[in-house]
């Protein structure tokens, strides 16, 4: 998944060449909102690892099934930072 990040960040990123990926690992609730996401490697730079928990927070999934019914799902997504 490619992250644009708008604002003082990408400017920052930018003059720093900061590219690379931050894996977050999230629970999709069965209402297909995010709930809790933590970080399982992270970027380390300017704020990139906030930024795709940010991002991450605004989407919405369709939810896991289980026998028909919607079920919370674990889920592990990768988020690049490349410069372009």
């Amino acid at each position: 998944i490619l992250v644009r990040v708008q604002g003082r960040l990408n400017q920052l990123a930018r003059r720093a060449k900061v590219q690379g990926t931050v894996i977050l690992e999230a629970i999709i609730k069965r209402d297909g909102t995010v709930g809790s996401i933590r970080v399982l490697r992270s970027l380390g730079k300017l704020g990139c690892d906030e930024a795709a928990i940010a991002a991450l927070q605004q989407w919405r999934f369709k939810p896991g099934e289980m026998n028909g019914r919607p079920v919370d799902v674990i889920m592990t997504l990768t988020i690049r930072f490349v410069l372009q």
